[in-house]
């Protein structure tokens, strides 16, 4: 018995083992002429593999189509004999294709983010601002702090002092931008205002909102439960008239034919 373990790989598996046997076979042949008659053969049985397919392409109109289908079968009857088959084809042979190069993931950062309220492009602006000059750095550095305060209030905290804001800047910059104690930042209040705003609010998705209503059945809730009650009360209060009515006929009735007796 033969295993697959033993056989060779299957370079197309839509054509299967039978379809690479014969194109061995025909590898094996030293005629030219019975290479090509028995490649054509090959090639038939391989279009009717996937009819449908075929079928699609008689159909059409354009030649185009069908040209371009006999083309791709010829092109894989190639590339199963891993381009040795030397046949007398309607198109040329196609070129070896090597093989596919695995794609490289997504280089993360793998240095660490001193302060993760900020963010790592906070952190590159600030050493790129500490390699300029001291004017600039004095200048930008006022307008980075008050950056840093706002982004450090985003996140839930309602007060925060100017010095701390200070203390990270120069830590960020490796003490290149040094800012005064003394230095005077936008005011809490007026950083929260900004902050409060649709555009700077952190996007949080509400699952609930997007949940659909169920739909009612028909014949439940309270249109069911009205209808029902108010027929039920209608009937009984038919049925209650017009027994008290009849009873009241029957009644009337008895005592005048026994006051005529």
């Amino acid at each position: 018995m033969e295993y697959n373990t033993n056989r060779n790989k299957l370079i197309i598996k839509e054509y299967g083992r039978n379809v690479q046997k014969m194109i061995e076979y025909a590898m094996l042949l030293h005629d030219r002429d019975l290479r090509t008659e028995t490649a054509k053969g090959i090639i038939k049985v391989m279009s009717q593999i996937n009819p449908e397919v075929k079928e699609s392409v008689e159909n059409s109109n354009k030649t185009n189509h069908s040209e371009d289908y006999w083309r791709k079968l010829w092109d894989h009857l190639f590339i199963i004999s891993n381009y040795k088959l030397d046949v007398d084809a309607p198109f040329p042979k196609p070129d070896p294709v090597s093989e596919n190069v695995k794609t490289k993931g997504h280089q993360y950062y793998k240095d660490k983010i001193s302060f993760k309220t900020y963010g790592r492009h906070m952190e590159k602006i600030v050493k790129v601002v500490s390699e300029y000059p001291l004017e600039q750095r004095m200048v930008l550095g006022k307008m980075l702090a008050n950056h840093l305060k706002k982004l450090y209030l985003l996140h839930n905290r309602n007060t925060v002092k100017d010095v701390l804001i200070i203390d990270h800047l120069k830590m960020l910059s490796d003490g290149k931008i040094d800012l005064p104690e003394t230095t005077i930042l936008e005011q809490t209040r007026d950083l929260m205002k900004i902050n409060s705003t649709n555009f700077n609010k952190p996007q949080v998705f509400d699952y609930k909102k997007n949940k659909k209503k169920k739909k009612k059945k028909p014949g439940t809730g309270s249109y069911s439960n009205n209808n029902s009650s108010s027929y039920s009360n209608n009937n009984s209060n038919s049925y209650s008239n017009n027994n008290s009515n009849n009873y009241s006929n029957n009644n009337t009735n008895n005592y005048h034919n026994n006051n005529k007796k």
